[in-house]
């Protein structure tokens, strides 16, 4: 039975080979009856897992390490604490480092790697546009979570989990221009951001000229360097400074939640009213948004539910019997009362 493998014990079992590598390894979140029916299987048919992969891992620290580019940013709090419960879950040390806006997380996670030999990383947030020979240095598995590393770079090299936010930037500024809105100012990251911003931006663009709207480059606010994009600081300074300027839009598209209170409180701040003023429409899908008076209108990301499966996917390849994959959720678009329909 030398050729009988792991993906013959999850297709007789009609599970994932994921679920079988939980049940070897006694993972708390399976069914104790798809364990028992995995291990039935595993033993009648002499199935012996590979374990040199795994005690290669044991010589290494028990550690898994959070890379996460925007600590502050309230969208990641949720993510990191499902992930640090899963890792105790597992037995596993957790370790939660900062990358600085002007850093590249890559060079940081090699450093981590001489420094803390962690036998796994997940990248929360991060940059798009990556080389592949330095990507290659990594020795330990990685998920790159909310986020891909480019097309400069294979994808049979990292794990990713994600949303397709040029779908979603698409997506919420079609729906502004159902609603009658055509001069949209999006509140965008910095003019050279190489990460989500540029891809949410890229899908307003696209809307735009898919909808015969020409792009004006003076309703596009770019965050000055240095700013934080995401935060409410800038969305209200970005916005304050458009109103007293006196150009013209009806709705602000805005890179965050986050970013989108500090609009709506500049909004607010300049005598105008949301939505008759101005409508606001947003990413993520943070609580707040749901609690926020008016409630904003926003395309939310299963936060969570990523997590997980970014945790589920390093998991696996740390014991030695995942592969690389690309996971892409979908976001869904959530109205609010921050937005109306103009003639």
């Amino acid at each position: 039975m030398e050729s009988f493998t792991i993906k013959d014990v999850a297709r007789i079992c009609g599970v994932g080979v994921s679920t079988v590598s939980r049940a070897i390894n006694n993972h708390p979140d399976i069914n104790p009856q798809t364990r028992q029916r995995i291990m039935e299987v595993i033993k009648q048919n002499g199935y012996i897992p590979n374990n040199s992969a795994r005690n290669l891992k044991r010589t290494e620290s028990r550690t898994i390490a959070v890379l996460i580019r925007g600590i502050t940013n309230p969208f990641f709090q949720e993510m990191i604490k499902t992930i640090e419960q899963i890792t105790e879950r597992r037995r596993y040390s957790f370790l939660l480092q900062q990358v600085d806006e002007e850093d590249d997380e890559i060079e940081a996670a090699l450093e981590l790697e001489k420094e803390k030999k962690p036998c796994g990383i997940v990248f929360l947030g991060g940059t798009y546009t990556h080389k592949e020979e330095k990507v290659r240095k990594l020795k330990a598995p990685f998920v790159v979570c909310t986020i891909t590393l480019g097309p400069d770079v294979s994808q049979d090299l990292y794990s990713s989990v994600a949303i397709d936010d040029v779908l979603a930037g698409y997506e919420m500024t079609s729906h502004l221009i159902s609603l009658g809105h055509k001069k949209i100012a999006m509140v965008a990251a910095r003019e050279d951001d190489r990460a989500i911003g540029r891809m949410r931006l890229e899908g307003y663009c696209k809307a735009l000229e898919d909808h015969g709207i020409p792009l004006d480059p003076e309703l596009v606010l770019y965050a000055e360097k240095g700013q934080n994009a995401y935060s409410m600081a800038n969305g209200y300074q970005k916005v304050s400074q458009f109103i007293q300027s006196g150009k013209e839009a009806t709705a602000f598209l805005v890179i965050s939640d986050n970013a989108a209170f500090g609009v709506c409180k500049a909004i607010r701040d300049a005598g105008k009213s949301i939505p008759e003023d101005y409508s606001v429409a947003s990413f993520d899908g943070l609580e707040m948004a749901s609690y926020y008076n008016p409630t904003l209108t926003t395309m939310k990301q299963p936060r969570e539910k990523m997590a997980v499966e970014a945790m589920e996917i390093l998991l696996d390849l740390i014991d030695g019997y995942g592969q690389n994959q690309h996971r892409v959720f979908q976001a869904q678009l959530t109205e609010g009362e921050s937005v109306r329909r103009i003639d």
